[in-house]
């Protein structure tokens, strides 16, 4: 827990890769992602559920939604400035209120999701919800500005970028020694009917899709079904999977005539044995690594200048 968080980062015992930073967009598949994670905890340790800081609106509604989900012992509610914002979320509080995907005590079956793998969302017939019993820890912190949002957007997107360049460090040899470019690494070749693709956050068009996907960051991920192509590729899924993510990489470049991605990922390749999918999320490269490219003569690949903005 202390320390930023790319100074210190280690192998998930189970990874699902949302590929957005906030989960606004889809509240329904974030709480698929949470229960799937959670459906591997074995109740042999503590765990600590790091919620996230939306706790407005529709936020604070999912957060009851995730506590009647996870039925944590504890929890640790801080203070904000504002704090009507946030009621505290006593076990009485949480047991009557409605959450985002679910009903309070007053109607004891949960709203259905419209999600066929969801069915344990909803609640048979006279089956109580089974009133939270957790406890509550209420910390009012007396130093001045605790709890306000402040640059807390632009702070996170720093450290989002962090911890994408501490995971790429991962490429670099362990020697003390001079640091090497991406693009003087050698990339793995993936034939294009060997892995599924799926862009998670917006429609592309098929005859679109190999640009979209060219140069960007990707999840390497393990869908149960076998993936099967009659052509040479591209495989493309038509809905976006909740499965294992085993690690990341950089698409630095797509090879059509042999039907080829390359990709960059310090994923061991006893792992990407097991990856039969590619998830494009809204997770940009950071701008550093496209713009500090070294040794390079003439326009810089993949960065451009000279740009319409009315588009």
């Amino acid at each position: 827990l202390p320390g930023p968080p790319f100074t210190h980062q280690q192998i998930p015992h189970k990874m699902v890769y949302y590929g957005q930073t906030s989960c606004e967009q889809d509240t329904e598949r974030y709480l698929d992602v949470v229960k799937y994670v959670f459906s591997c905890y074995k109740r042999e340790v503590p765990l600590i559920i790091n919620t996230m800081g939306w706790v407005k609106g529709e936020g604070l509604l999912l957060l009851i939604d995730l506590i009647r989900l996870l039925s944590p012992s504890h929890i640790v509610q801080m203070d904000m400035c504002d704090w009507k914002a946030m009621p505290p979320l006593t076990p009485e509080h949480v047991h009557f209120s409605a959450g985002l995907h679910t009903k309070g005590k007053q109607q004891s079956k949960c709203k259905q999701l419209g999600v066929g793998d969801m069915e344990s969302w909803k609640y048979s017939e006279g089956e109580d919800m089974s009133a939270p019993q957790h406890k509550l820890l209420y910390v009012h912190p007396e130093f001045p500005l605790a709890g306000a949002a402040g640059e807390a957007r632009v702070h996170s997107g720093i450290l989002r970028d962090m911890s994408i360049l501490g995971y790429l460090g991962h490429l670099q040899s362990p020697d003390i020694g001079a640091v090497f470019p991406l693009h003087s690494l050698v990339p793995y070749q993936v034939p294009f009917n060997a892995v599924a693709l799926r862009v998670i956050h917006t429609d592309v068009a098929p005859s679109n899709i190999m640009y979209a996907v060219n140069a960007s960051w990707v999840g390497l991920c393990c869908i149960p079904e076998e993936v099967r192509c009659q052509t040479d590729g591209p495989v493309l899924l038509t809905q976006t999977p909740v499965c294992d993510c085993l690690g990341f990489g950089i698409v630095r470049g797509v090879d059509m005539e042999k039907k080829l991605y390359h990709i960059l990922t310090p994923v061991p390749p006893e792992n990407l044995r097991l990856v039969n999918c590619l998830l494009l999320g809204n997770i940009a490269i950071p701008n550093c690594v496209l713009v500090g490219q070294q040794e390079i003569e003439g326009e810089i690949p993949y960065v451009t200048s000279d740009y319409n903005y009315s588009i």
